[in-house]
């Protein structure tokens, strides 16, 4: 690992030991647009002309996450990303902060989607995300394509970004299945169907962060190369302009850890397995739950502990009650010391089926609440926008575009 990585790792560290503290960190789209460049029509005209500076910005801190709206919401996603947002509102009230939540529906595309599935997977994550308790008056909840400074500053960017740079990302690869054979990058590009879209995405997720100038940012350790490239990016782009423009995003890391697959402990729990026996999605019945735990890959070990090492299947479960019940792993070894894997998994689903009752009446009810779920994301648009547009009015007059 790099001196930058280990400099964001240690951030991390010191972030998590004050976690607790205050500072943890189909809709048209036309009103939104419409709304946005009424309210900005005559300062930005002023700003190209060179007769006044851009709106004021938002000075509050802000932090900013997005999550893909591709595939069924499941456990993982609620346990490692949703839950811990809903955590960040609160602590956010008291520290004053600036919450943006995007679904990042243009890194979706990266791979290939139906339209038709993609716009019925955009209306079920952003439901999904208000009946998991994200709330539209703490926060802002808002589609990544709605907001066009996205992709202007992602093209800023891209001009600044070396090649390099991002050859050296993981999971554009891990996505195309490529091999430790690929000699170069032609090799990849040739053999994998390669698409720049998926290769410089990583472009865009600095954009999303940057374009803020978000303070921090909730992120897994499997997304610390991303932030560590944003850092760069955003020192390229100060040196290149040499003005100190772009802060440099701090990581918020979360005490929850990686929901593995229920059939394979070694891989993290995904939408994108092909076999819907290997997670729990929101919206299983709750015989499909008891089913799921109930084949669940254990061990012959009689008796319930925890060892990441000895028994990772175990100890994928135990993690799993422990956050559902929001009490220690210690806690749950305590309790199921002397049970039986049959008697754990059993009091496991009981505890699933209970927390996620009230999360899918919820969604029942928001499911018949389209209009309503439009105006939160439109709102929640118009919102980023208002921190956007008067940023990348002054990123385009430091390029000389303005």
């Amino acid at each position: 690992m790099n001196r930058s990585g280990r400099t964001l790792l240690a951030e991390q560290r010191a972030l998590v030991s004050s976690s607790r503290s205050p500072l943890w960190s189909k809709s048209s789209s036309l009103p939104v647009f419409a709304t946005r460049s009424a309210l900005y029509s005559s300062q930005a005209t002023k700003t190209m002309s060179g007769k006044s500076e851009a709106p004021s910005q938002n000075k509050k801190p802000i932090v900013f996450s997005g999550i893909q709206p591709t595939g069924q919401p499941h456990l993982g996603n609620y346990l490692g990303a949703i839950s811990n947002w809903v955590t960040l509102q609160e602590q956010a009230q008291s520290a004053d902060e600036t919450l943006l939540f995007s679904i990042v529906d243009l890194h979706a595309i990266t791979l290939p989607q139906d339209p038709a599935k993609l716009r019925k997977e955009r209306m079920e994550m952003a439901t999904t995300l208000l009946a998991c308790g994200i709330d539209p008056e703490k926060c802002s909840l808002f589609e990544q394509s709605k907001v066009p400074e996205h992709t202007q500053l992602s093209w800023i960017l891209t001009c600044m970004t070396p090649v390099g740079w991002l050859a050296r990302m993981t999971q554009w690869k891990t996505k195309l299945g490529v091999t430790k054979g690929a000699q170069s990058l032609e090799d990849v590009s040739t053999t994998a169907g390669l698409q720049l879209g998926l290769f410089a995405y990583p472009v865009l997720m600095a954009a999303d962060v940057l374009l803020y100038k978000a303070d921090k940012i909730p992120v897994g350790e499997d997304q610390i190369q991303h932030l560590e490239l944003a850092r760069d990016i955003a020192q390229s782009f100060n040196h290149y302009v040499k003005h100190p423009y772009f802060p440099s995003p701090r990581p918020i890391i979360t005490e929850t850890k990686r929901v593995m697959s229920l059939r394979d402990p070694a891989s993290k729990m995904s939408k994108s397995n092909p076999s819907d026996q290997t997670r729990i999605n929101l919206v299983d019945t709750p015989e499909m739950i008891t089913s799921k735990i109930k084949r669940a890959v254990t061990d012959s070990i009689r008796g319930i502990s925890y060892d990441r090492l000895e028994r990772p299947a175990v100890a994928n479960l135990v993690d799993i009650y422990a956050a559902m019940k929001r009490c220690s792993v210690e806690d749950i070894v305590q309790e199921h010391k002397d049970s039986s894997n049959a008697q754990f998994k059993e009091a496991l689903a009981d505890t699933l089926i209970t927390k996620l009752r009230p999360i899918q009446a919820e969604l029942v009810r928001l499911s018949k609440e389209e209009a309503y779920v439009h105006s939160v994301l439109d709102k929640g648009a118009e919102k980023a926008r208002e921190i956007a547009y008067p940023n990348i009015v002054e990123i385009q007059k430091l390029v000389g575009l303005r």
